[in-house]
């Protein structure tokens, strides 16, 4: 790809950045406790598709060049050591697999691994990768999920299995509605979230220094197999303790903070806390760019707190699913303190500026850090923005409309771009200025107008060209790797083209998950509401295997759910299927298969099909 260097305002701006960066402590914290790496870190699934490449970092060894904020580049140097690392004795983990950690804590006979990665290859790799240089024969004993984000349970099959699972053998532990928050997030809007997230991650982009060097919360996620044990023990209570394999347990619930439902919990004799992903290595998002629920700062901060005082005093080390440990008291209650500080102050100082009046977008531009945030490392924005999440607390209190009725009913880029150019003097005369601004340094004005450009005329050679540099620039200049990422996916797309989705395989055992509720609220999102309008459709669909039946209404354009008895007489068509999994071949057109019989108009159900859109992984993003 035709990469253009930065210019002299990213170069220059790199340059004047006032960062510690005598300040060395965090390599050494990442460093510490090493035992073995593996050699070459390329994981591979069954089918020899490689899911996994650390070693493609490598070029991140050395001082960071232009094309890359410094900040950045130190914190995805860090961020790709990979390996086995003593936390303390009894505790480990393998980093550098995956966009997380895996950890495994030492029991009297066994082992019990938190947070088992995104995919079941990995997974199995780093539990290898211990045996080998710790844990020999050591069994798994238990599971246990901090929270209900992928990166944390997506690899388990790769440390146990269901088997051992319904025998006894293994517990799995995870906080109070985890399974259907799991499971709900890619029901609703995951086609649509996980085509931005490969914007966000970057996840089809080259690495190197003038493409994709890491996402700042790790490098990028793996791209193995997915899939999902339930769990067998649900923690519901702050203060709550579990033994398990002569391991003592105290729990903290924190729900509503990164993960709708999530916790910490803390190992006396090992004098450890995990903290999931409350208290990382750099500032987290409030909004995902990817695109998800608002998380509550004013929360985060008060678990950050109860976390302080119930633990900080018995602690000798605080570790995470993502990063590196910080070890020692004083070392451990500034860094929780900051951490909490920073959520705190993202939460009040946006409330107190948007009650003087300030809309999100103003308050983004005029916020300021203070400085003992402002220098620590670990709050600085390479996953979450204060930009990005300032706005999102904007967003969480007031909405998407700032109270300007001028904004209240703005047209959508592809009526306003062409007006917008229109009124400049043509699309020529916007890429002249869009190059002036270009020229300038003022990179978002240069974008601003080239996305009208090119929203108005998507096969202008000139204004795509322009826009594609453009974007480059804004990534190369970016502290943030989601950002990064973002600009130079849309600076891709718009040189070679939609690259569409990143693949991952989805293992029945999540799809198992499933409720009747969320597959049938899974329809209900795909009908098609003007195609369906005139539709009045009544169809029982009862369960064998659960000896449940259910009543789906479509009328309006909408199909409404209902648990009721079967009632043959007012039900236009009548499904029977043996299984719950069978309900998704015949949402897929297959009617042969065994396990399915269909009394009344089977063209009701045929109808009801019939107006179901299927999701476009591969929409447009940076074009029309």
């Amino acid at each position: 790809m035709d990469h253009k260097p930065p210019t002299e305002t990213i170069e220059s701006a790199h340059s004047r950045h006032p960062l510690p960066f005598d300040d060395t402590r965090d390599f050494d914290d990442a460093d510490r406790g090493f035992i073995a790496a593996l050699t070459p870190c390329v994981i591979k699934a069954a089918d020899g598709r490689v899911v996994w490449d650390n070693d493609v970092y490598a070029f991140l060894d050395g001082p960071a060049p232009t094309s890359v904020h410094p900040s950045l580049w130190r914190q995805s140097t860090l961020a790709a050591k990979q390996g086995l690392y003593e936390v303390v004795p009894g505790i480990y983990q393998v980093r550098g697999f995956d966009i997380s950690n895996i950890s495994f804590i030492e029991g009297d006979t066994g082992v019990i691994v938190i947070d088992p990665l995104v995919s079941t290859e990995v997974a199995a790799a780093a539990l290898e990768l211990y045996r080998t240089h710790r844990g020999g024969d050591r069994p798994v004993v238990a599971v246990i999920y901090t929270h209900s984000h992928v990166d944390h349970f997506g690899g388990v099959l790769g440390v146990t299995s269901q088997a051992d699972v319904d025998a006894g053998k293994v517990s799995v532990l995870a906080p109070e509605g985890f399974t259907a928050h799991a499971v709900q997030e890619n029901v609703y809007a995951g086609p649509a979230m996980t085509r931005r997230a490969t914007y966000m991650y970057g996840t089809l982009l080259d690495r190197g220094p003038q493409e994709q060097v890491g996402c700042g919360l790790g490098q990028t996620p793996s791209t193995g197999e997915v899939g999902l044990i339930v769990p067998t023990i649900d923690i519901r209570q702050t203060g709550e303790t579990h033994t398990i394999d002569g391991v003592q347990i105290e729990f903290q619930m924190a729900p509503g903070t990164e993960a709708p439902a999530e916790m910490h919990f803390y190992f006396p004799q090992f004098r450890a806390l995990c903290m999931a992903e409350n208290a990382t290595h750099n500032l987290h998002n409030l909004l995902t760019l990817r695109g998800a629920l608002v998380r509550d700062p004013h929360a985060w901060s008060g678990y950050l707190t109860e976390a302080i005082d119930a633990f900080a005093d018995r602690t000798d080390v605080v570790f995470a699913s993502h990063h590196w440990p910080t070890w020692g008291h004083d070392h451990i209650v500034e860094f929780l303190s900051l951490q909490r500080d920073l959520y705190a102050y993202l939460h009040d100082q946006t409330l107190r500026l948007l009650n003087q009046g300030f809309t999100g977008v103003e308050i983004a531009e005029m916020f300021q850090m203070p400085p003992a945030l402002d220098r620590a490392w670990h709050a600085r924005g390479y996953y979450g923005s204060v930009s990005h999440n300032v706005k999102a607390v904007y967003q969480r209190y007031m909405g998407w409309f700032d109270g300007n009725p001028g904004r209240l009913w703005p047209h959508p880029p592809e009526a306003l771009g062409p007006r917008y150019v229109a009124a400049l003097g043509g699309i020529d005369r916007v890429v002249e200025l869009a190059r002036a601004a270009f020229d300038s340094g003022d990179f978002r004005w240069a974008a601003t107008l080239l996305d009208h450009a090119v929203f108005t005329d998507e096969q202008h050679a000139p204004a795509r060209e322009l826009y594609a540099d453009t974007l480059e620039q804004l990534g190369y200049g970016a502290e943030n790797a989601t950002w990064r990422n973002f600009f130079m996916s849309g600076a891709t797309e718009l040189r070679v083209g939609n690259f569409g989705t990143a693949t991952q395989a989805t293992s029945l055992t999540l799809l198992a998950q499933l409720t009747p509720e969320q597959i049938f609220d899974g329809l209900a999102i795909r009908v098609n509401g003007p195609r369906s309008w005139d539709l009045d459709l009544a169809i029982d669909i009862t369960f064998a295997d659960l000896d449940a039946n259910y009543r789906l209404a479509l009328r309006n354009g909408v199909l409404v759910q209902r648990r009721v008895p079967a009632d043959p007489d007012t039900a236009t068509v009548t499904v029977k299927l043996d299984t719950k999994f069978r309900l998704l071949g015949v949402a897929m057109g297959d009617f042969s298969s065994p396990g399915l019989e269909v009394s009344g108009e089977e063209s009701a159900l045929q109808s009801l099909l019939a107006v179901l859109d299927q999701p476009d992984p591969n929409f447009n993003i940076v074009t029309p």
